[in-house]
């Protein structure tokens, strides 16, 4: 098999895509956060400046799960089939819930009435935290397996399939991990008595993450045991986990200390870590079959032509960069504590 500095085309490509959706997850995830917070907001002022926090960025940081998806199509084309035939409720309610979030955001200031704004609040938040729940819930699901037969086909046994312990569990913990990393994000864009309550939003959310992780790590180790596999055969790996935990504690060390910008790179880092737990529990498999092992689906099954893999990470070598670079700029032109003005949402 051809390799590119010693690493095969599946494998790197595996590396790509989980680099892209790493990077969906830390800057969509904040935002989604912030948005489930909004409703605990209880001033026009305050859900004004909430919303304006993440106004500038929140359609850019979208950008990354279009190019994780089409990273995904491009290179596993059989998981992206089978992934989005099997979980079509979950990924059919997230479209769902992307578009009257955006909807909500951008209706919200068009009227001055009460009840206009109200209703448009509701959406958001509900919306943010759907959205940070079912991106949990589908993760769930591909870490615990998907009844997968023969010729790659998905063998439904109940509508709400989607919706076992296991997902549940990750999609909970997923929704506080985000809530935790939006009221970090949030405190570096606040200040005044709003600055006051997310301090008190953080330590609940970081608790809430922590009992919600706590649970899915023995829920996972007692009943998801192909999860441990990899750890066990390389004990090296076990750095991972313990990177891991450093990082989780260290964001709770710096939130008491009122580092909030630290506190924030490490919420970032602590998400980046807990994907690449995933990355390695599943490597070499995309998808685990319930039915059967053999139909599980790894990445030698799934990947493109060498040729088309190839060709591809040219195309992500010219792109990646300019993304990650707009990206920064944004950034740092919308730095600093949000400022409401005519313009403002």
């Amino acid at each position: 098999m051809e390799t590119f500095l010693g690493i095969d085309y599946p494998t790197l490509w595996y590396l790509v895509v989980g680099g892209l959706f790493s990077g969906y997850a830390i800057l969509d995830g904040f935002d989604f956060g912030a948005g489930a917070w909004h409703l605990f907001f209880k001033q026009e002022n305050s859900r004004r400046i909430a919303l304006n926090a993440v106004g500038p960025v929140w359609d850019g940081n979208e950008v990354w799960l279009v190019i994780g998806g089409g990273a995904l199509f491009a290179g596993f084309p059989v998981v992206y089939a089978t992934l989005f035939s099997s979980m079509y409720i979950p990924f059919m309610l997230f479209l769902l819930f992307i578009i009257f979030r955006a909807i909500s955001i951008e209706f919200r200031s068009k009227e001055e009435m009460l009840w206009w704004r109200k209703t448009w609040d509701i959406g958001y938040s509900v919306s943010s935290i759907m959205l940070a729940f079912l991106l949990g819930v589908v993760l769930g699901n591909v870490l615990q397996g998907i009844a997968i037969g023969e010729n790659y086909s998905y063998h439904e046994s109940g509508f709400f399939e989607f919706l076992n312990p296991y997902s549940l569990l990750v999609g909970f913990t997923t929704l506080f991990l985000f809530m935790s990393h939006g009221a970090i994000y949030l405190l570096l864009k606040t200040e005044g008595r709003l600055y006051a309550k997310l301090t008190i939003f953080v330590k609940r959310s970081m608790i809430l993450f922590m009992v919600s992780f706590s649970i899915t790590t023995i829920y996972t180790l007692l009943y998801i045991p192909h999860l441990s596999d990899a750890f066990l055969s390389n004990p090296i790996l076990f750095i991972m986990p313990l990177f891991t935990f450093l990082g989780i504690a260290n964001v709770n060390r710096l939130a008491h200390k009122k580092k909030y910008g630290w506190a924030f790179f490490f919420s970032s880092l602590t998400i980046g870590f807990l994907l690449s737990l995933v990355a390695i529990e599943l490597y070499p498999m995309l998808l685990f079959s319930t039915i059967d092992p053999v139909y599980s689906i790894d990445i030698y099954k799934a990947a493109s032509s060498t040729k088309s893999l190839k060709t591809m990470l040219i195309i992500v070598a010219i792109g990646a960069p300019l993304v990650l670079a707009y990206t920064l700029f944004v950034y740092m032109t919308f730095r600093g504590k949000v400022k409401l003005d005519e313009t403002s949402y």
